[in-house]
């Protein structure tokens, strides 16, 4: 025989348990797309943004780099014009005269070469060589070459350049074999205002 209270007070209990349980039992078999559908979606539109136009910059060139322009070198600003007819070497710097010499030139036969050549070897006191004997003469007041030499041509074997003289009595006349001749003291003076890649125009 079963008390009624006591079994009334188990199917109470009995029913709560199954309550909790449904309760806390977890929802299964849903999914993003169920959830999505049941959550209303809203769709936000954004204004329309102008796009600020920028100012034309006036000068380029303050704000943008520059690649820096070569410092002008003593080879750029200096040359050599050496007018045959005149028998004259002028020296031009920034297409103005600085300074003029009288010159001796190639005589018959030995004529220096005209056109556009370049300095490529300046030699203090140099040593001539004889060119059929091949005799040496040492610096000194003798030496054909006088106390200064400064090279502008060669055809590989001979070369031709402006240089001093012991026989100052050829200058102004078709004298040489080909080379410039000069008062020694003016060669002395020009070997100071070139350097080796100074260029020199041969004219007649």
């Amino acid at each position: 025989m079963v008390n009624s209270k006591s079994l009334l007070s188990k199917l109470i209990l009995l029913s709560l348990s199954v309550v909790a349980l449904s309760v806390a039992e977890p929802r299964a078999n849903f999914n993003h797309s169920a959830i999505a559908s049941e959550s209303p979606t809203s769709q936000v539109k954004l204004p329309n943004i102008a796009i600020p136009e920028l100012p034309a910059l006036p000068e380029a060139s303050r704000y943008i780099p520059q690649e820096p322009k070569p410092p002008v070198t003593p080879i750029e600003e200096v040359r050599l014009v050496l007018k045959l007819r005149e028998r004259r070497v002028y020296v031009y710097r920034e297409n103005k005269v600085q300074a003029s010499f009288p010159v001796a030139v190639g005589k018959g036969g030995w004529e220096t070469p005209t056109g556009n050549f370049k300095v490529l070897q300046m030699i203090k006191d140099p040593v001539w060589e004889h060119p059929w004997t091949g005799e040496l003469v040492p610096a000194g007041v003798d030496n054909p070459l006088g106390s200064r030499w400064i090279g502008f041509w060669t055809d590989g074997k001979n070369v031709i350049g402006f240089h001093g003289t012991p026989n100052p009595e050829s200058i102004g006349r078709a004298a040489s074999h080909g080379c410039v001749r000069m008062f020694d003291k003016d060669a002395q003076a020009l070997f100071e205002k070139v350097e080796v890649g100074t260029p020199v125009i041969v004219e007649h």
